[in-house]
Order: C-alpha cells, then sequence, then structure tokens
C-alpha cells in the first residue's frame, strides 16, 4: 500500500492553512452551571501577555466517553478569569475523534465540561479536509464514518457530498448480508435535501474522492463498497482505472474509549481495507492520511492559538496597528495526550516550541515513560498537568 501523511493544500500566507475563527456564539442558556470561559477582547492591555498555550487531547484526556476524567472540568476553568470568565490561557482542543461538525462538537463539550468552549478551539481530524474545498468543492464525492459525515463535510462547504450509507441503498444487493443486519445505520430524517438523489443521478455520476471522516460503522458494507467506487475510477460496473483519491481523516490503530481497555480506530480500518483491497487487485491502494502525529496538524494548531489569542485580544477585526498580536509567538505549547504513538510522537516531531504532557488516564498506563517516543512529562490525570504548566510558567 502507498499512503502519506498530507499537509493542507491551502496555506496561508504565514504558510499554513487556517481553519476559520468564527464570531463567538451566545452563552448557552441550557446549562446554568456553565463557566463562561469565552473568547472576548476586553481588558486587552492586561490579557494579551501569554507566552504560551495548551493543545488537550480529547479522548483519555478530557473525557472518557461522554464522562469527564482526571478533574478535566475543574483543571479547564484553571484557564479562564474568575471574573469575568474570559480566557486567561489560550488553549484548544486537538483530536483525531469527529464525525460530528465542530460547532455542535463544541457546545456537548460545553455542556459536558461546565466551560464555554467554542467551535474555534476544537480541532478534529477531518478539519483539515477544509484544505481539499477548492479541489472537490462542486465534485460527487462520497463521505464515510460515525456520526454525521456527510453533514461535516457540507459544513465545510463541499456541495455534492453523499454518505456511503446513502450511496449504497441506491444500488440493490450491493451489500450481500444486508438482510442479516439488525440495525439501522442512517434514519430518513437526517437525509440532506441535496443528498436526495435519483438513482439514475447516482449511477451515472462519478465518485471523484472518498473521504473516511471518522470510524466506519458497518466495516464489511464500507469496505466492499469502497473496493467497487476505487477499483471503478468511481463509477460502478466501469472498467478498472487508476483509483479516485482516497482520504483519511486520521489513523490512529488504538484509542480510549468508555470501555476500559482500548478500541480499534480509523487506523485499523484502514489496514483491512488495503488488506482486502490489495489482495483482489494488482495495484496496490492509495491513500491520504490527515491527523495526529503530523507534524502539519501541530504547525496549525500553533497558527490557530495565535488567531484565537489575537481574537481574545482584540476582537474580530484585527487592526493594522494590532498586526504584531495576530502573529504573536509563544514560547512554549503544551501538548496534552494520553497516545504516546500519536500526541508525544507529534509534538516530539513538530519540534519547537511544543512541550510533551503524557497521562495514564488513556491508551498509556505504565509507570515509566514511554520507550520510543518518552514525553517530556509524565503525570496521572490532565489537572496535574495543568497544574504542572502553571507553576512552570508561574502563572497559577
Amino acid at each position: 500500500m502507498r499512503f502519506r501523511f498530507q499537509p493542507p493544500v491551502q496555506l496561508s500566507s504565514s504558510g499554513h492553512h487556517l481553519l476559520p475563527l468564527p464570531t463567538p456564539p451566545p452563552f448557552l442558556s441550557s446549562s446554568p452551571s456553565l463557566s463562561t470561559c469565552s473568547i472576548s477582547h476586553h481588558h486587552r492591555s492586561s490579557r494579551c501577555t501569554s507566552s504560551f498555550g495548551i493543545a488537550f487531547d480529547i479522548d483519555g484526556v478530557i473525557l472518557r466517553g461522554q464522562n469527564p476524567i482526571g478533574n478535566s472540568p475543574a483543571a479547564l476553568k484553571r484557564l479562564c478569569h474568575d471574573y469575568s470568565g474570559n480566557l486567561k490561557i489560550p488553549f484548544l482542543f486537538l483530536t483525531n475523534g469527529g464525525g460530528t461538525p465542530e460547532s455542535r462538537r463544541a457546545i456537548e463539550m460545553s455542556q459536558l465540561l461546565g466551560v464555554k468552549i467554542l467551535p474555534s478551539q476544537v480541532v478534529q481530524g477531518h478539519s483539515s479536509f477544509r484544505s481539499l474545498l477548492n479541489r472537490f468543492e462542486n465534485d460527487f464525492i462520497v463521505a464515510t464514518g460515525k456520526g454525521e459525515p456527510e453533514l461535516v463535510m457540507s459544513e465545510y462547504g463541499f456541495r455534492n457530498v453523499i454518505s456511503l450509507d446513502d450511496y449504497a441503498s441506491y444500488f440493490d444487493n450491493i451489500d450481500p448480508v444486508a438482510q442479516y443486519k439488525s440495525w439501522k445505520v442512517r434514519q430518513e430524517s437526517n437525509m440532506l435535501p441535496f443528498s436526495m438523489k435519483s438513482i439514475q443521478d447516482v449511477s451515472l455520476d462519478r465518485v471523484k474522492a472518498a473521504f473516511i471522516v471518522s470510524d466506519p460503522v458497518d466495516w464489511g458494507r464500507d469496505i466492499q463498497v469502497l473496493c467497487d467506487i476505487l477499483s471503478s475510477r468511481g463509477l460502478l460496473g466501469g472498467e478498472e482505472e487508476h483509483q479516485p483519491p482516497l482520504f483519511f481523516a486520521a489513523d490512529d490503530l488504538q484509542y480510549q474509549a468508555a470501555f476500559p481497555s482500548e478500541r480499534l480506530g480509523i487506523g485499523a480500518f484502514r489496514i483491512a481495507l488495503e488488506s482486502v483491497f490489495n489482495r483482489i487487485h494488482d495495484k496496490p491502494l492509495e491513500c491520504t492520511v490527515f491527523g495526529k502525529p503530523n507534524p502539519f496538524v501541530f504547525r496549525n494548531a500553533e497558527a490557530i492559538l495565535r488567531h484565537i489569542w489575537a481574537f481574545s485580544c482584540h476582537g474580530n477585526a484585527i487592526r493594522p496597528e494590532d498586526e504584531d498580536s495576530s502573529s504573536h509567538s509563544f514560547k512554549t505549547l503544551y501538548m496534552i495526550g494520553d497516545n504516546p504513538l500519536v500526541d508525544i510522537k507529534g509534538a516530539l516531531q513538530a519540534g519547537h516550541p511544543w512541550f510533551s504532557i503524557l497521562t495514564r488516564t488513556g491508551v498509556f498506563r505504565q509507570t515509566e515513560n514511554h520507550p520510543e517516543y518518552p514525553a517530556d512529562v509524565v503525570v496521572d490525570t490532565v489537572a496535574e498537568a495543568v497544574d504542572f504548566i502553571l507553576e512552570r510558567e508561574s502563572a497559577s
């Protein structure tokens, strides 16, 4: 198999593809105990002095399933001003997980953690797919994975996307064991209007690219249909030609979910698809992989943190006299993660100014540091990680 780690193809003048920083939405009214730790440009002179920022992994560090772990709510609240609720220390969440739009994920995390999280503070594995918009904006593409992959891609601006669930439904008997499956992957009410194509439209429209947005739900069906698409240049029943581009949001072999031991991730699905495809075709599968531990993900996170901090100091519009703040340089950026092969490896490869902190609440649970990808510091919980950072930076 030939696959590569792919940096974003659309770059800003600084060399990084930046995720848009939306205007902060209204505070959630459904959570009366919600701490309003938000991005604001008030008190600029006293607050625009942070020399460091923090990137948190989510699964195994902040949450296990839907439950906060490691005293994470209290740890996050320490990064906000008590008197105003505004950001005291710039931080974001850097995860290979996904399947939900960043806007919705921010709301979910705000409710779970009791701290106001904005969409600009949520960077998921598939967030980098935005960089492919100019290439595939109007092309017919297929997206698969748990959650709502079609909605994710449409919110990025892709105009002609269909979920693999819907795509497969247009072809009778494409899944030979569908009759034995007791679950229904998708409800009709969730289908987006522009995905309601006619059978003729789908059968004659060539798929220009396939996107694995998150962990697929029906591995057997997805492997079968993807092999059909990729071996026929995107037109089922066509002759074998060069395969359409295939993109993975991440490549985690395992991750920490609600179950006590690690679960197979999107990287395991890639291995399964590769194994099957390469056994039935002469040409090896080609794909492009995004997500941690790719160094460009960490460069992108640094750029986003700079913009978050600039927005916090100056508001949505950066004035010419404040341009030095929009290019603010952090002395240290902390990556707090639970997976040495993903979080720590990525921070090590990214180099300065990244400083890695490994927690024992997820994939990693050993007493000693990881031998191959040792973190700068190993702690038990994310709360201890924040304690260490604030003490080290004399910001407690």
